[in-house]
């Protein structure tokens, strides 16, 4: 790919979670809140993608699809999707979340397209896809306009673009840096950097600067008793939005 190709990739995100790389997998590790809210993130993430092409809720209900999942780490998204029939493209800018990816998709017998690269290359090569899902990664970008400009180009006209990231409040930096990071110690302390988390209203504006109109906003809330839970009201903290591309986009 050109050199010259515009990047919202940040080095030094990259190079924390590379150096995780090898507890993608472990539910007791450091991604052990990804692993806690994987059921709920799912339940939101098939109910969008039947909604919007039509399917009925079953075990191959995305058969047919072509899915994009853009920092896709060690695959926590992109195999579940894979195994509801989806054709799933994985990408991630660490090199060595691919390589864990790929060898646990091959022991758990599926065939998933891991990639090592950027969103940005991606869509100036003018690949698209039917849908693009975009999971706790905008927060950890360098620039979150362009990523969401680069992210609309990925998806074809009419496509669904699925973002999760976590609300720029006070009440997010208690819980989600405060807490997970120092309280909980679910997360490894730099994590997150408060500034960089992002508004829904952020997003809808970045979304439409790129052609994509927001059809929905849900919050993912945390329960000590109950564990995650989607929650249409709340979304103070973790929050999905599902935006589709104009047709004329």
């Amino acid at each position: 790919m050109s050199e010259s190709i515009e990047t919202t990739v940040d080095p030094d995100e990259i190079a924390r979670f590379s150096a995780m790389a090898d507890t993608w997998w472990d539910p007791e590790g450091p991604m052990k809140p990804l692993h806690r809210l994987t059921p709920a993130r799912m339940r939101y993430l098939t109910s969008q993608l039947n909604a919007h092409f039509g399917r009925a809720e079953s075990g191959n209900s995305l058969d047919g699809l072509r899915i994009l999942d853009i920092g896709c780490g060690g695959g926590l998204v992109a195999e579940p999707l894979a195994r509801l029939g989806a054709d799933v493209t994985g990408v991630d800018a660490a090199e060595k979340n691919v390589e864990v990816a790929r060898l646990h998709a091959a022991g758990s017998g599926l065939k998933i397209d891991y990639r090592h690269g950027r969103a940005e290359a991606l869509a100036e090569a003018g690949e698209q896809f039917d849908a693009v899902m975009a999971l706790e990664i905008i927060e950890h970008v360098a620039d979150p306009a362009l990523f969401v400009a680069s992210v609309a180009k990925l998806v074809k006209p009419g496509g669904l673009v699925i973002f999760s990231t976590i609300n720029r409040t006070p009440k997010a930096y208690g819980l989600a840096i405060v807490g997970a990071e120092y309280v909980l110690r679910w997360l490894p302390r730099g994590t997150h950097t408060w500034s960089k988390f992002v508004k829904p209203s952020e997003l809808a504006r970045h979304g439409r600067a790129a052609g994509l109109e927001m059809r929905d906003v849900t919050g993912l809330v945390y329960s000590p008793v109950s564990g995650f839970s989607l929650n249409r009201t709340d979304v103070d903290v973790n929050y999905f939005a599902s935006a589709v591309r104009n047709e004329a986009g």
